[in-house]
């Protein structure tokens, strides 16, 4: 037979042994893969990760977390393209420049603008958010090479020999795109936690802003005080003088008057604590200078219904965001684990001249794991799927604690706006009748000094009392807002969406 007739034969033949070769692969994969799955509902993502869940048992609140979820693939892929600037604690740069009054809204944008911590949640948001490039990526491919040094000295009677290569690993089809929904989710959790940030840094900002307004009424009404004091005395000495009273009255009237010296301190030193402590938040030094905050908090008459803010606080609140998004990053990672069950390959290709027939030195081939070892994947199912009922149940501990947050705060603003009524309309005009009352009858010589001086220490701590409460409203407020995950403060003090007054102004119950 000729050469030429041999090799035309051999070319269909290689044809042949190919095709077997690759139809014997194929079904080895499928038989090694050991097909089984587990007995558990597993949950397989489509296109963009939805809000379906692991397990068949769903909780009292899985449609709350369905319905959000639907809306958290408009979020994905993250991307963080702008960061804040970071600003140092020694650069005192003018923030309120040319303000008489220290604004909250500015306020609250500059803390959220320079604190760190805020600043750390959304480079950690970043960072994840770069994670999905690398979770989809395919491996290296791999370069083989080998060669036999004796065949290349000159005394040896054999081809020189070599060969090179190249490899390129493949996963089973749906792993690369599981292992990028369990990045995006991480990354939206991410982002999620980064908002829960943002908003207990207003919340903070509220806090010490509160305080400052609080110290100044406080120092105000210590000043007016001994101001009414210093005249009650001038008219005590003018009647000892006259022999009407005795020397008592006016000792009595110089020790109350050392006391709201000795309150001038500690407000003081009160004062430079508040000032710090917005320094602090800041990132300014903590003696910054600050301009005086408002003479006045407005405060709201109405509240929304807390039924609808507990509505509102498990549809928006950044925390049970985050843990939503949790949740669905699990049920990623579960449905990898059961991919787990089917071999990755690895294509390669090289030429070998360790071959002393041309024909056989280019080559192609097909590497397969072979899965073999089914209780190890069916552990790491397992363990998959208690972490998503884990991440389950952390997701309605914090609705139902988010929910109680909600109601405990709307019920302290309302008793704080209540109370507030109360002095306005009752408390207030009851103690300032008094005064003048005791302040007209000693002057007549029918009230005694003692009187007098009870009726003026009751009054500065009722005031004092009604600052409080005001300043407790706002507070509470602010603890409120952040309960329900949604600024309710902007734009003033006290805006609750609801009309608003001034805390000067009476309130009707």
């Amino acid at each position: 037979m000729p050469p030429e007739t041999g090799q035309r034969m051999a070319a269909p033949e290689a044809d042949m042994s190919i095709a077997r070769i690759l139809r014997t692969t194929v079904a080895l994969s499928f038989v090694t893969a050991g097909c089984r799955t587990p007995d558990v509902a597993i949950f397989i993502p489509r296109d963009k990760p939805d809000g379906r869940m692991v397990s068949s048992e769903r909780s009292a609140h899985q449609a709350e977390r369905d319905a959000y979820v639907e809306n958290l693939s408009g979020v994905m892929p993250v991307s963080l393209e702008v960061t804040p600037e970071r600003t140092p604690a020694d650069q005192a740069d003018d923030l309120f420049a040319g303000r008489d009054e220290l604004p909250l809204d500015e306020l609250v944008a500059a803390v959220k603008a320079r604190n760190p911590s805020l600043q750390a949640a959304m480079a950690s948001w970043n960072a994840a958010a770069n994670k999905y490039p690398q979770a989809i990526a395919l491996d290296d491919p791999m370069f083989q090479s080998m060669y036999a040094p004796a065949t290349w000295s000159g005394a040896s009677k054999v081809q020189g020999s070599y060969y090179f290569g190249i490899a390129q690993k493949f996963p089973w089809s749906g792993k690369r795109e599981l292992r990028g929904n369990q990045a995006n989710w991480e990354a939206a959790a991410a982002s999620f936690d980064a908002g829960e940030v943002q908003l207990r840094l207003t919340e903070a900002a509220r806090m010490a802003y509160f305080d400052y307004y609080l110290n100044q009424r406080e120092l105000e009404l210590n000043a007016s005080s001994r101001e009414s004091l210093s005249r009650f005395r001038d008219v005590a000495r003018s009647k000892y003088e006259a022999n009407q009273v005795t020397q008592q009255d006016v000792l009595q009237a110089d020790v109350e008057l050392a006391q709201f010296e000795q309150r001038q301190i500690e407000l003081n030193q009160e004062q430079i604590v508040a000032i710090a402590r917005i320094n602090t938040l800041l990132h300014l030094p903590p003696d910054h200078p600050l301009p005086a905050p408002p003479q006045n908090l407005p405060v709201v008459e109405e509240l929304p219904a807390v039924g609808e803010l507990r509505e509102w606080a498990v549809g928006h609140r950044p925390e049970l965001q985050a843990l939503a998004a949790r949740v669905q990053s699990e049920q990623s990672a579960a449905a990898l684990a059961c991919k787990e069950y089917y071999p990755d390959f690895e294509v390669m290709g090289r030429y070998d001249r360790f071959w002393t027939d041309s024909v056989q030195q280019p080559q192609i081939g097909l590497n397969i794991n072979m899965p073999l070892n089914q209780s190890k994947r069916h552990a790491a199912v397992q363990e998959a799927l208690w972490r998503v009922h884990k991440m389950q149940a952390d997701y309605d501990l914090a609705a139902d604690t988010i929910r109680g947050e909600v109601q405990s705060a709307h019920a302290r603003v309302d008793g704080s706006r209540r109370k507030i009524a109360v002095f306005e309309s009752k408390i207030l005009p009851a103690a300032q009748d008094n005064l003048r009352a005791a302040q007209s009858g000693y002057e007549a010589g029918t009230v005694d000094f003692l009187r007098l001086i009870e009726a003026q220490r009751q009054i500065l701590d009722l005031r004092e009392a009604y600052q409080m409460a005001v300043t407790d409203f706002h507070r509470r407020a602010a603890e409120l807002s952040r309960a329900v995950g949604q600024d309710m403060l902007s734009g003033t003090a006290g805006n609750f969406d609801g009309s608003l007054r001034d805390s000067n102004e009476p309130v009707k119950e």
